[in-house]
């Protein structure tokens, strides 16, 4: 066994104290101390220094049936991180190395080895294996190449796409080669982003007017793909701007999430007769056979800077929960992570 010094005799995490109906507020959440976990055998002990917060952490707040487990009340919860290893009771993983894990909201975190991934913060910043080169960077690629088949010339549009997923998604458009690449966000200062710095050939505030109407002016040839972040109104817009043969990966609902009534459906899937169109939803979850190939083909983009980022940086555990909420708000510009 190999540790470091000076560890902390106590933890702080993020527990869930009640499930939260509609919006989530502070009280269904509390910071809580408790004692510094000991790794057994094959185990180590993490010292996170950023973790993820994302939207579909708000699904596993609920009790219902879905594709992950939901947080247990009581228990801290979980998500992307991180960190130092500072001890280790593993071989192959020393103390000093950093790995990637799923076990954020604190500060210290016990993982088995075999669900640590070592990370190089020599390669690239640390806090990008959360988002570009993480899980976020997988989602856009997966979804874009394998779910929605994106071909070279293929007219893009993308919905949240000043987002950590949305802006990778019309980026990797742009650099293997669509027509046209065209995103939705929430505000001017967004907008301009996705056209100035991320390169889209076009973008619009939905907020600014009916969505379909502002998706038929910025591409008046239709579009052959459209990644889905948001759904609700921009999932019908996308379905009425689709081609002949298009394509729609739903990777995310964000305007639904927090809905305590079912919300309706798009009142036009009937043109997916007529455009042979095909709408599937994707989990990363069920793409990692692609890591190798993605971190190949997208990190030397990262490196040369051709493929930009941005990220939302947060400081201290005690704002985790205000990062969070903030996601679902849409403040953040690229990936939220915060950095404990």
């Amino acid at each position: 066994m190999t540790d470091s010094p000076a560890l902390p005799a106590v933890n702080r995490e993020w527990h869930l104290v009640s499930r939260p109906v509609g919006w989530p507020k502070p009280e269904d959440f509390a910071l809580v101390e408790a004692e510094l976990p000991t790794p057994g055998e094959g185990q180590v002990l993490v010292r996170n220094e950023y973790v993820s917060v994302d939207p579909y952490m708000r699904g596993r707040m609920s009790a219902a049936k879905s594709y992950v487990a939901p947080y247990e009340l009581g228990e801290p919860m979980q998500g992307g991180a991180v960190g130092e290893v500072v001890v280790s009771n593993a071989e192959g993983i020393a103390v000093g190395d950093h790995v990637l894990h799923f076990f954020g909201w604190r500060e210290y975190a016990v993982v088995d080895a075999k669900n640590a991934v070592k990370v190089d913060p020599d390669a690239a910043p640390l806090s990008t294996y959360l988002g570009v080169l993480g899980m976020t960077g997988l989602t856009a690629y997966a979804g874009l190449l394998r779910t929605a088949s994106f071909k070279e010339g293929d007219s893009v549009f993308v919905s949240g796409a000043a987002g950590a997923v949305g802006s990778q998604v019309g980026q990797l458009a742009k650099l293997k080669g669509a027509s046209r690449v065209i995103g939705s966000a929430g505000s001017d200062e967004k907008v301009k982003l996705l056209v100035d710095e991320y390169g889209f050939d076009a973008a619009f505030n939905y907020k600014d007017g009916p969505v379909a109407e502002q998706l038929r002016a910025a591409a008046p040839d239709g579009i052959d793909v459209y990644f889905d972040n948001v759904g609700g109104d921009h999932l019908e817009a996308a379905i009425g701007s689709l081609n002949r043969d298009g394509r729609i990966a739903v990777c995310g609902m964000i305007s639904v999430y927090n809905n305590t009534e079912p919300a309706p459906g798009p009142k036009n899937l009937s043109r997916l007769i007529q455009t042979r169109g095909r709408i599937e939803g994707f989990l990363v979850g069920d793409h990692y056979d692609l890591q190798p190939q993605f971190v190949q083909e997208v990190g030397p983009w990262v490196r040369s800077g051709e493929l930009k980022y941005r990220e939302t940086v947060v400081e201290g555990i005690e704002n985790n929960l205000e990062a969070f909420l903030g996601v679902l708000r849409g403040d953040n510009t690229g990936k939220m992570i915060v950095k404990l």
